[in-house]
């Protein structure tokens, strides 16, 4: 079935394309990412469809499917893999099952803010994982510094510590690290896709989430929750990744290109989300959404042996230090 899926969507891709007239291009790029169109991200992807036409003279075009329109991040993914002219923003657990390293990346407390998270995607460490990536499984990064923001606690009751989020199903990512981390903060992790949240939550099929503020307003869950628990427990980085097939089969002229402007690209965004955020949580608690700050030593303390439960101890500790600037 999920083949099945796959091709279907292959083949909408290119039919969608081939009605607006999108084979005049010598090569196409269809960008898909679970975020809507409001979200501060999305305008980094504005700029990066837009520069890579101007820097190529029209030659690649870049298509822009938000709301997960070509489906799920995984099956995205695989088409990449298969060597569709796809790319996804992805976060780093959901490639670590091809590259173990990249699950670090949403570990829990990593780092806070952009700067530093920044600092190691762009690390010659990182660029090692990525060319590992690409040799083994045919994904290839464009840029990784795509920054969605801090990611809370979106429940419709108070949390003050590990104990109120007992027996709450709470969305997460599938991978590892993240369900690791929901379940050592104290929740029952429960994976779906992020476009499914919202009903999941108003019909109680679920009982919480947590993202980032950005995405909570994208996705209208403040129509479905009433608070919100500033813990900041994940740094949510995030990358486009593409087929390394079709990437190499570009001119290198392209590929400079596709390079130097999803980084660029992925600046506009994570500085543009970064100065989005006061105005959202404002915005958040003008509609009556309760927004708490909590000490959240006790969910560091709960969630660290998550590093060595996956074997990130000695990893995380180069990390930090390439974050710190050391």
């Amino acid at each position: 079935m999920k083949h099945f899926t796959i091709k279907s969507v292959i083949a909408a891709t290119a039919l969608m394309a081939g009605a607006t007239g999108a084979f005049a291009a010598d090569y196409q790029l269809s960008v898909n990412t679970a975020l809507a169109t409001s979200d501060p991200l999305y305008k980094g992807l504005e700029a990066f469809r837009d520069n890579v036409a101007e820097a190529t003279d029209g030659a690649v075009e870049v298509r822009l499917f938000p709301n997960s329109q070509l489906g799920p991040d995984e099956d995205v993914l695989e088409q990449a893999r298969a060597g569709a002219p796809v790319a996804v923003i992805v976060d780093g657990g959901r490639l670590a099952v091809f590259q173990n390293e990249f699950g670090i990346l949403g570990a829990p407390f990593l780092a806070s803010g952009y700067d530093g998270i920044r600092k190691v995607v762009t690390s010659d460490m990182f660029n090692d994982w990525a060319g590992k990536l690409a040799d083994g499984s045919g994904l290839q990064v464009l840029s990784f510094n795509w920054w969605q923001g801090e990611r809370h606690l979106l429940t419709n009751k108070p949390v003050n510590g590990p104990d109120d989020l007992s027996g709450v199903r709470m969305r997460t990512p599938g991978a590892p690290v993240w369900t690791g981390t929901i379940r050592a903060m104290g929740a029952e992790p429960t994976p779906m896709p992020w476009a499914d949240v919202y009903n999941a939550i108003q019909t109680k099929t679920i009982d919480a989430a947590e993202a980032q503020l950005p995405a909570v307003v994208g996705a209208k869950l403040d129509e479905v929750i009433s608070n919100i628990t500033l813990t900041g427990h994940i740094n949510l980085i995030t990358g486009m990744v593409t087929s390394a097939g079709w990437f190499d089969s570009l001119p290198e002229k392209y590929q400079t290109v596709l390079l130097e402007e999803a980084l660029k690209a992925g600046d506009i965004a994570s500085y543009g989300t970064r100065d989005s955020l006061a105005q959202i949580e404002a915005d958040l608690k003008a509609e009556g959404i309760s927004i708490a700050e909590i000490d959240t030593a006790v969910f560091k303390e709960r969630t660290a042996p998550v590093y060595d439960e996956l074997g990130y101890g000695e990893l995380r500790d180069k990390v930090r230090a390439i974050a710190a600037g050391e």
